[in-house]
């Protein structure tokens, strides 16, 4: 009967052990979440920022060639 009982309590404790981390970890990445979801990643820059990405239109050819450079050149 007291082997019983002591993998009874050894079990429950492992049990309790293993809720407790759980809802901590659950609770935190409810605050993670909150903490990133007001973070305003594309915000408009400030100061002097200059436009990275602009598309060429004066290119000429089409779809079949960009898809031949894709495949030669891997970008």
């Amino acid at each position: 009967m007291g082997r019983f009982l002591k993998t009874t309590l050894d079990a429950l404790k492992v049990f309790i052990l293993f809720t407790g981390f759980t809802a901590l970890f659950y609770y935190a990445m409810i605050w993670v979440n909150q903490e990133y979801e007001n973070y305003h990643r594309y915000d408009k820059p400030e100061g002097s920022a200059v436009k990275v990405v602009e598309m060429d239109q004066d290119e000429k050819g089409g779809w079949f060639d960009r898809l031949i450079f894709f495949y030669q050149n891997g970008e």
